[in-house]
């Protein structure tokens, strides 16, 4: 992952859902036109409501670099944040 990821930009995020006790765990990610980045360890997750959406958390590492990611339960849309 590169020091060129803008905050709150738009990825496709590959998730496994039901996996033992985690509800969700975001696997890896891609940003538009770019390679996949392994999420080497999710270390939080929390569940944000705003309004009549929930916004799911997930504090992650991609090798030492920390980033953010969310998903919007209303658009169904992943967001990075680095």
């Amino acid at each position: 992952m590169n020091n060129k990821t803008l905050t709150g930009e738009k990825v496709e995020v590959m998730a496994l859902f039901n996996y033992s006790k985690i509800p969700c765990q975001p696997l890896y990610f891609r940003k538009r036109g770019g390679d996949e980045v392994e999420i080497t360890e999710t270390t939080s997750t929390r569940i944000k409501f705003i309004g009549g959406t929930a916004k799911h958390i997930f504090d992650c590492l991609i090798g030492k670099n920390r980033c953010r990611l969310e998903f919007d339960s209303k658009s169904l849309a992943w967001t990075l944040f680095a």
